[in-house]
């Protein structure tokens, strides 16, 4: 396959998937660049903290909402950008707020709920909260229907399950029999805290000051009004995984680790029931002409020394390019040869516009061959 536009022929919601150091952040700014070339309003949604997709577009930041990057900006680098290129990167914090606003029932309550110290630990270090909030962002912006495509890129998949199942889980959370019994009438002042707990909570409120009871009480009562509203809500957000117009793209490079992960990754979209779209391989050595000869004329040009180098350097790029081959044939094999779009080992990192065109060519089928 050259390209990946028939993967991504009326998809809503595209998630690039993978391992870390795959160059999924990467692989996502140049389908979402390539598809606001073809005339579409795409936002891409990153959670990289590295900050690397705004240094990619040229950009000093990015926050929580998508921001238009400037069409001029691509004109340079040989792209024409008929659509609009929105882009973000997500703050999964920010994010889980706002979702407790949205269904907050009034304003007293979502102010307790977001100044409760409680709440303020609990939505950082909630199992799976990135990776909900990821998919949250993304049904948000799916339901206000400004965009034509959404792309997401996502965490490393070596904990795939935490992705996949995170609506699930939190879900869990909020259905739990801990939680509900911690909402009962009884509450803190019942069974639940016993003499020797209420003796440590006195003596930690003396020594520092906080009402860790009064805390845990506040958010509970607070929280039990939005628990409907917030498994509804998480319900909604895992259908959005499952729905036709979302498909998955794996995003791998040639290495044993990788493979071995985006195999991995895959055979939990398959049990989980997930649409899945199709491969992107970067990363590919090109195999040499030469197979690490060096004619006798350039021998004689460059040197014996300086020719044994360049032989040296040819039948490791030869044996680089091997060693890749046979990791995309088991592969390919391992997921009964699914769509794979191959990009190739680029001469530099990708840190800008520049090479995100250069990686978008390759994505979309045009890019040049090498003379």
């Amino acid at each position: 396959m050259t390209s990946v536009v028939p993967l991504l022929e009326g998809k809503r919601i595209v998630i690039c998937a993978g391992s870390g150091g795959v160059g999924k952040t990467t692989t996502s700014a140049a389908l979402a660049m390539g598809m606001a070339a073809q005339g579409l309003r795409v936002a891409v949604v990153t959670i990289d903290p590295a900050r690397r997709l705004a240094n990619a577009l040229g950009l000093a930041q990015l926050g929580n909402e998508p921001r238009l990057v400037d069409a001029a900006r691509f004109a340079p680098h040989g792209v024409e950008m008929r659509g609009e290129l929105w882009a973000m990167m997500l703050d999964a914090k920010r994010t889980f707020d706002e979702v407790i606003e949205r269904l907050a029932p009034d304003a007293a309550t979502r102010d307790e709920i977001l100044a409760n110290r409680i709440y303020q630990q609990l939505s950082s270090a909630v199992a799976g909260s990135q990776e909900f909030t990821a998919i949250a962002k993304l049904y948000e912006l799916d339901q206000e229907g400004g965009y034509d495509l959404l792309v997401l890129d996502t965490p490393p998949s070596r904990n795939a399950l935490d992705f996949l199942d995170a609506p699930g889980r939190l879900t869990g959370f909020f259905q739990g029999r801990a939680i509900r019994m911690f909402l009962r009438p009884a509450g803190f002042g019942g069974k639940i805290i016993g003499r020797g707990t209420g003796v440590v909570f006195s003596l930690l409120k003396r020594v520092t000051g906080v009402d860790l009871l009064e805390d845990l009480s506040v958010f509970f009562r607070s929280l039990s009004g939005l628990i409907d509203g917030f498994t509804e809500r998480a319900e909604r957000v895992g259908a959005l995984l499952e729905d036709p117009a979302t498909t998955f793209l794996i995003v791998t490079s040639p290495q044993h680790d990788p493979v071995e992960e985006a195999i991995y990754f895959h055979r939990k979209l398959e049990e989980a029931g997930m649409p899945f779209g199709g491969m992107v391989v970067n990363r590919i050595h090109a195999p040499t002409r030469t197979n690490g000869e060096v004619p006798a004329e350039l021998v004689d040009e460059l040197g014996e020394a300086l020719a044994t180098r360049v032989a040296d350097s040819a039948r490791e790029q030869a044996a680089l390019a091997e060693r890749d081959h046979a990791a995309i044939d088991h592969l390919e094999a391992a997921l009964s040869s699914p769509p794979t779009v191959r990009v190739p080992e680029l001469e530099d990192d990708v840190h800008d516009i520049d090479g995100l065109a250069l990686v978008r060519a390759h994505l979309f089928g045009d890019a040049k061959e090498p003379q």
